[in-house]
């Protein structure tokens, strides 16, 4: 039977992995879309955003 201890401690463990994972998939996929921004702006697609800040300038 595990202690009271034991199980807190296993479940802030299980806890922080987790998380720790998030955050690798999170900065991982972030650096994969900014990726592929780049390679549509080389090829001349712009952002919808991008018109209206022109326009204003």
């Amino acid at each position: 039977m595990m202690s009271h201890e034991a199980f807190v401690f296993w479940s802030y463990a299980a806890t922080a992995v987790t998380l720790g994972g998030l955050l690798i998939a999170i900065l991982l996929d972030g650096r994969a879309r900014q990726r592929e921004l780049t390679e549509l702006e080389a090829q001349g697609v712009r952002r919808r955003s991008a018109s209206k800040q022109d326009a204003s300038q």
